[in-house]
């Protein structure tokens, strides 16, 4: 029997490296053989207070890229060898929003990493549920498998600017300075927005590589008064909440000018969700508030292409690797904002 390492996440704070044996592969299935995996803020969150639905005895991690290692007999769109970027979200193809296009809001919505086992090993096993329902692209030569793993958090930034429609001469406020807060610099940029402004106070330094229009420092001043004083009082037309962090959304309902848009984009601890909001800034001034989650069934196929393209950097966010040992020291190392992304190499 084929063994592989994986690192186990056992309960809260604690995962384990195993050696646990290579998944079959079934007539549906795929087996990839993990090269790179991002840690996200997901994945440090789960760390600290566990998976959802109290999954425990799992293998996390869900931005993944690899070589095909094997196929099973019915596939016919991959072979053995073949390089691929992975996405983690898997819809049921069945529900009412599956039925009008709507994957990422699907009704019985799972994910890798959590009801099926992720990327924090040598080999990913993707069953046939999720080859059919699920993302798997595959990546050109040039790219690394860093860069391709950079394309599932491009995927939802895409996404999320592409649904609120960030169009030419658009003044757009990021807050946050983290890499989702760089990767909607980015996307923003490639879209034609006339004025990037990104507040942030953890990163900045690392944040002004991608050089947005206008940096706040948000320790150091108002970011409201800042935005205001930017835009000559109007405020920003769109502003992205992208840190999991619910005092930004107040800021943000602040500084969008009358008829703009606040997205509150990603997730905050499902432990302590609840915001306050000023209703009657969002009733007098006519504000849309709204969220953003995940991305189409072309989503990570696009974020590659961005990738390719050169319109995202990907190179500029894995500032540091670790092997399956090191998925502890490198969450606390994220955690103490000394990176923008942190690599897992399952073979190191």
């Amino acid at each position: 029997m084929r063994t592989m390492k994986a690192a186990v996440f056992e309960k809260i704070e604690t995962i384990v490296v195993r050696e646990v044996p290579v998944p079959a592969c079934e007539a549906g299935g795929i087996l990839v053989r993990v090269e790179s995996c991002c840690i996200c803020g997901g994945d440090m969150r789960n760390f600290h207070i566990g998976l959802r639905y109290g999954v425990q005895q799992q293998i996390m991690g869900h931005e993944i890229s690899g070589v095909v290692e094997e196929v099973g007999s019915d596939i016919k769109r991959f072979k053995a060898g073949d390089r691929v970027a992975i996405a983690p979200d898997v819809s049921c193809g069945e529900c009412y929003y599956c039925k009008r296009g709507l994957v990422n809001l699907c009704m019985n919505h799972r994910m890798l990493g959590t009801n099926w086992p992720g990327g924090f090993a040598q080999y990913i096993y993707l069953p046939p549920e999720v080859v059919q329902h699920g993302f798997i692209e595959p990546i050109p030569g040039h790219l690394s498998f860093d860069e391709a793993a950079m394309a599932e958090p491009a995927s939802s930034v895409i996404a999320c600017q592409e649904q609120n429609n960030v169009s030419p001469g658009d003044t757009v406020v990021i807050m946050g300075d983290g890499p989702i807060g760089c990767l909607h610099i980015e996307v923003a940029r490639a879209r034609g927005a006339s004025k990037i402004i990104l507040s942030g106070h953890s990163r900045l330094e690392m944040a002004a590589t991608f050089a947005p229009d206008i940096m706040i420092d948000a320790y150091k001043e108002d970011p409201v008064k800042a935005v205001l004083q930017a835009t000559e009082g109007i405020g920003a037309d769109i502003v992205i909440c992208a840190a999991p962090v619910t005092t930004i959304q107040q800021q943000a309902v602040e500084m969008v000018r009358k008829r703009g848009k606040v997205i509150l984009f990603g997730g905050v601890n499902r432990n302590n969700p609840m915001t306050t909001l000023d209703s009657n800034l969002i009733h007098y001034n006519e504000i849309s508030v709204t969220g953003a989650f995940s991305y189409p069934a072309a989503g990570l196929k696009r974020a590659v292409q961005m990738i390719a393209e050169g319109k995202i950097a990907a190179k500029k966010y894995v500032t540091k690797a670790v092997g399956l040992d090191g998925i502890p020291e490198g969450i606390a190392y994220a955690e103490q904002r000394k990176a923008l992304r942190v690599v897992v190499k399952p073979w190191a």
